[in-house]
């Protein structure tokens, strides 16, 4: 019996420990910042600013008077709105705008639906780059002619811009948007840093528009477009690129409730991504497609929040009861914490961190009993009201 415990325990710390270095080592990698070397476009790429807006009339209009306040020729881009389940008087405002609007009533309704339906409307040869912007995202003026200066780069065919919190409102945003900035930190800029492709985050993305139409016309995921649309580009040798100084301001969540079920949508994504595209591992490694297969083990591993629950609750039941099992334990915890502390701006160190961090038990548990739900996140769209309370 004992020697099963050892066993056991080890094929746990393993696959702990390797989760845990992974993200240290592009945590730390995250500390060097390359310094910037500007490049003026020599002409003005045209864009597409696609906003799914699934009921979200109560952020519609801020998200899109930001996108038409732009520094930007007029003529040379687009805001194209694909209003689904919108009330009736929203559209109307939508519509006096200079806009193009779509309506569409979907049974189901989807991400996925929306922008295909918005590529079907569109003349796909009138733009150059396609820009997905949330509902509740919020751009500054300089915002396109900045990604027009990466896209001046003939070798750029996806960015990935920085998305940071748009709200500070709670508690909960607080720690949400801690946590956005600790997946900027690793699997933006770090990976960048060391060679690798950007992760995509369903915003403030944009890609060259004969690649994103392509790539999103065989997409049938019900949630999570990103996920997919990722993984197929990566197979495909697309490089993703990350512009750490270009924001977008995305509101956090606010309460636990849509905490619950926003993680439990992206757990149903990250899962269903990885069962889609798993069979393509053994090819992928054959052929040295690197970014495919970093990102087929970020789908494979825990959340950082299961991870940082599950290592300690295993290093408190082996201090209790086999001391001896416990200090390796401790060490990949405390290696663990340390990525973290090192992934989080200095801008959040405030004494409202450790309210904040209160939150961290029971998010966990959410989490937990997320894991049980997967099955049924991937059967129906699950939508986060936005607005700011």
């Amino acid at each position: 019996m004992e020697q099963v415990l050892l066993i056991f325990d080890w094929i746990l710390y393993v696959l702990f420990a390797i989760n845990i270095l992974y993200l240290l080592v592009y945590s730390l990698a995250s500390l060097r910042r390359k310094p910037d070397k500007p490049v003026l476009a020599k002409e003005y790429k045209r864009f597409a600013l696609l906003i799914a807006a699934y009921k979200e009339d109560v952020v519609i209009m801020d998200t899109v008077q930001a996108c038409l306040a732009q520094d930007y020729p007029s003529d040379k881009y687009d805001v194209v709105v694909i209003s689904d389940h919108m009330q009736p008087s929203t559209n109307n405002k939508l519509r006096a705008l200079p806009i193009k609007l779509l309506q569409v009533d979907f049974e189901k309704s989807t991400n996925t639906k929306s922008l295909k339906a918005a590529l079907e409307y569109l003349d796909k040869d009138s733009y150059d780059v396609a820009l997905i912007i949330d509902a509740d995202n919020v751009i500054n003026s300089s915002y396109l002619v900045e990604l027009n200066n990466a896209f001046g780069n003939p070798e750029v065919q996806v960015v990935q811009t920085h998305r940071i919190a748009k709200n500070l409102n709670t508690n909960m945003a607080y720690l949400d948007a801690i946590s956005e900035e600790i997946n900027n930190s690793i699997f933006r800029l770090g990976h960048v840093n060391l060679g690798m492709s950007a992760a995509l985050i369903g915003s403030g993305m944009a890609f060259e528009y004969p690649l994103f139409y392509k790539a999103m016309m065989s997409n049938t995921s019900v949630g999570g477009f990103d996920r997919v649309l990722e993984m197929k580009l990566l197979f495909h040798r697309v490089f993703f690129h990350y512009l750490p100084d270009t924001y977008v301001l995305d509101e956090k969540i606010q309460k636990t409730k849509n905490f619950y079920q926003q993680r439990r949508r992206w757990l149903s994504a990250q899962y269903y991504s990885l069962g889609e595209f798993v069979h393509h591992l053994i090819p992928a490694i054959r052929d040295r497609k690197w970014d495919f297969c970093d990102k087929l083990f970020q789908q494979a591993s825990f959340s950082r929040l299961l991870l940082l629950g599950f290592t300690f609750i295993f290093s408190v039941c082996f201090s209790i009861w086999f001391p001896a099992l416990a200090y390796k334990w401790w060490g990949i915890f405390g290696l663990l914490l340390l990525a973290l502390v090192i992934a989080i701006p200095r801008r959040f160190w405030k004494w409202r961190l450790a309210k904040a961090i209160c939150f961290v038990p029971y998010s966990f548990l959410l989490m937990f009993f997320n894991l049980f739900r997967l099955k049924e996140a991937n059967k129906k769209f699950i939508h986060t009201a936005h607005g700011v309370e």
